[in-house]
């Protein structure tokens, strides 16, 4: 199989959000002949467990492409969580070239404490369930191909560097707003730099 074709790409939206925060991006990587899906997470404003909505992933994956079709996957924010238990846990790994996670509360966030609602508790700093998730991580992501984007100025993710994950290529944009990470240029550009890598996958 060739690894250097141009994969569908899926997005994944964070809390509150709906397909309609990825616009700029998905415009963007279409104008540059991409096929990018995206689909609204529901609930979104969390209520629902991560580790549901992550088999809402699994679910449109495998009813809107073919069985040996390869993915690149997209996360955003909460997205980028629950994208990462798709890849840990739901067999995504088997099906995705390309990984890259935006300012991912990877490590949990002290804004979780804000709203006590199932999601937003699974996305505090030392959850069970982000516990279980990173116990793990370089073991069943190390053979991915990752790119982990975050900024420093981040106040929804908090701490900011919470974002990092030691996998893969790390770069941090100094962005001064959370929300406007998927629709900065720098950012955009990253993007296309990164699904235009080629690929060596491994398996375990």
């Amino acid at each position: 199989m060739n690894h250097n074709q141009r994969n569908p790409v899926l997005l994944v939206h964070g809390l509150y959000n709906t397909v309609n925060k990825f616009n700029t991006m998905t415009n963007y990587l279409t104008n540059l002949g991409w096929s990018v899906h995206s689909f609204n997470l529901q609930p979104n404003n969390g209520d629902g467990h991560l580790d549901i909505l992550a088999e809402q992933v699994n679910h449109y994956i495998n009813n809107n492409f073919e069985p040996n079709q390869p993915l690149d996957l997209i996360g955003f924010s909460m997205g980028g969580i629950i994208t990462r238990y798709y890849l840990q846990r739901l067999g995504g790994i088997d099906r995705v070239h390309r990984y890259i996670s935006i300012s991912a509360p990877n490590n949990g966030t002290l804004t979780a404490y804000a709203l006590s609602r199932p999601g937003i508790k699974q996305m505090r700093p030392n959850s069970q369930f982000l516990q279980d998730l990173n116990k793990d991580i370089h073991e069943t992501l190390s053979h991915l191909n990752i790119t982990i984007i975050w900024t420093p100025y981040d106040l929804m993710i908090f701490p900011a560097h919470s974002s990092k994950i030691n996998l893969g290529t790390e770069i941090k944009i100094p962005v001064f707003s959370h929300e406007w990470m998927v629709r900065d240029t720098r950012l955009l550009n990253i993007l296309s730099q990164s699904l235009s890598q080629s690929v060596t996958m491994v398996k375990n």
